[in-house]
């Protein structure tokens, strides 16, 4: 077993006042402060920030899974702040080990499920990494009667897109065969969405799922919602589409909240922030604030006829030229649409802390000459 329970310490630790005095718990949050709560995918660009915000919240006992190759700085720049008697355990292990997952799961009262398999291309890699280590940890939560919730960070990705209403809410399709849309990622996401709710039909498990959209922060790169680069020249296919963008503190904190908030139980949530801009509108900033590059507007009528025929030829070879772009995924990415987030709002309370215009500042003030756009 791969724990480190007291392995963070600094001098700082324990220098400041608990944040329980400045945000006292609430009746409608589902666990005590003292209670084992595990974050997998502690290390990454969005988990970090969720640790943080249970650290704030005034949560005493975090568990972080992380690889063994995570790049743990953000973790531990965390617990030098973290107040006295708050306890950040490592974790290193690998989610594949049915072994690590039960030894992470002991005693475990919440878990925030957002490890996954970005980087891979190909389906058997992302069906591996993150649709079998959702199964483990779901079947090693079974082994305990503590777990009070499992959520599940997935991504706007399993929307088809393609109902006649702009609007893009909870109640929206998703994909029914994934496997058409030409990506593993998105493959992956509503296979574990699938698998999620199958255990929480047959063995009762609680959980909740999240759908963040476009998350964006320091180091994050141009969603390719916007466009997409090729041979030198950035394609913009997103137009005067809104970009559903959500700054990741925003984002933590939402995901933070489904964790906690009672009577919420096999609930879907979108996040999205609000004052959308238009991928016009981020594309022209990005070019006046970080710098600029040749861009060529491909309208939406030409965009779609691209993918088809892009879609077509595929079939025709056998899939000798990828289908990379398809008319699902026109749908899915560069359809016209206007994006809400009233459910979050409504069921958990949640408000951006960081506006979209303060967002973005902070994002192009951190992108800098070494951002790529694709």
């Amino acid at each position: 077993m791969n724990l480190r329970g007291a392995g963070i310490t600094s001098p700082q630790a324990g220098s400041r006042p608990s944040p329980e005095s400045e945000h006292p718990m609430h009746d409608s949050f589902i666990v005590a402060p003292d209670d084992r709560i595990l974050v997998t995918g502690a290390a990454g660009f969005i988990g970090s920030r969720v640790v943080e915000s249970l650290v704030t919240r005034g949560f005493r006992h975090l568990v972080c899974f992380v690889r063994h190759s995570s790049d743990l700085r953000e973790i531990e720049a965390i617990a030098k702040r973290r107040p006295l008697g708050t306890r950040i355990e490592i974790f290193k292990g690998n989610l594949l080990c049915r072994a690590d997952c039960e030894a992470a799961c002991k005693d475990v009262a919440v878990i925030f499920h957002l490890a996954a398999g970005i980087g891979e291309k190909s389906f058997p890699d992302a069906f591996m990494n993150s649709v079998v280590t959702t199964r483990n940890l779901l079947e090693a939560s079974l082994q305990y009667a503590n777990l009070q919730r499992f959520v599940l960070v997935s991504s706007f990705c399993v929307y088809t897109n393609r109902q006649k209403s702009r609007c893009l809410d909870e109640t929206c399709p998703t994909e029914e065969h994934p496997e058409l849309r030409g990506e593993a990622y998105c493959y992956a996401k509503v296979r574990q969405e699938q698998i999620v709710a199958e255990y929480g039909r047959n063995f009762g498990i609680p959980y909740v799922v999240v759908r963040p959209g476009s998350v964006y922060g320091a180091g994050s790169e141009i969603t390719g919602r916007v466009g997409v680069g090729t041979f030198g020249v950035f394609l913009h296919l997103g137009g005067s589409n809104a970009i559903p963008f959500t700054y990741v503190e925003n984002c933590a904190e939402a995901i933070a909240l489904a964790g906690l908030v009672k009577g919420i139980d096999g609930e879907v949530f979108n996040v999205v922030d609000d004052d959308l801009p238009s991928s016009r509108q981020f594309l022209r900033q990005y070019k006046e604030n970080v710098r600029h590059f040749t861009s060529v507007y491909i309208p939406h009528t030409v965009s779609h006829m691209l993918c088809y025929l892009w879609e077509k030829y595929s079939q025709w070879s056998q899939g000798q030229l990828p289908p990379a772009f398809n008319r699902r995924r026109w749908y899915a990415e560069w359809k016209k649409t206007h994006y809400s987030n009233k459910k979050l709002k409504l069921k958990l309370g949640w408000v951006p802390k960081v506006s979209t215009a303060e967002g973005l500042r902070r994002y192009f003030k951190s992108s800098g000459d070494g951002e790529r756009y694709a």
